[in-house]
């Protein structure tokens, strides 16, 4: 019985880890070339366009790291409480997505493990950062998904 078991376990993890995706620079040029608009830089430092919304994909294979990111303005221009509406949609409706702020500039971030990425979700981060950049401002949105804050949820149980 625990010989069986551990065939089966062993089997299992062999296919798991034979299936895994492994990206890497390689692999992540190849989907940003294919979806963007225009694209430049090199490896691990991509700079690309799509629909006129400028985005960057920065990765680190030594230490398993990538993010796309998109500059929305400088916080000098926004209030506080338009920092306030981007830390709800944190939590509400930026989904993957983070805003942030970094050295006066406004960003929404895709953050991820680069190994572990499939290339549906390195196309769906994209997507998800590019309407996270559009949305700024108005409702904040990566995708149709949100979270309901405390108040739609009171509205919906009324």
């Amino acid at each position: 019985m625990q010989r069986s078991i551990f065939l089966i376990t062993s089997f299992i993890l062999l296919n798991v880890s034979l299936n895994a995706q492994s990206m890497n620079n390689e692999k992540l040029h190849s989907i940003l070339y294919t979806v963007s608009d225009t694209l430049a830089g090199q490896p691990g430092q991509w700079q690309l366009i799509i629909d006129d919304v400028q985005m960057f994909c920065l990765t680190d294979e030594l230490h398993n790291r990538m993010r796309i990111i998109s500059p929305i303005t400088d916080v000098s221009e926004i209030g506080q409480e338009e920092l306030m509406k981007c830390m709800e949609a944190n939590f509400h409706s930026a989904l993957d997505v983070r805003y942030s702020v970094s050295e006066g500039v406004v960003w929404v971030a895709y953050i991820h493990p680069l190994r572990e990425l499939t290339k549906d979700q390195v196309i769906d981060a994209m997507k998800q950062v590019y309407s996270g950049a559009l949305t700024f401002g108005s409702t904040y949105t990566s995708s149709n998904l949100s979270f309901p804050t405390n108040e739609e949820n009171k509205t919906r149980l009324n």
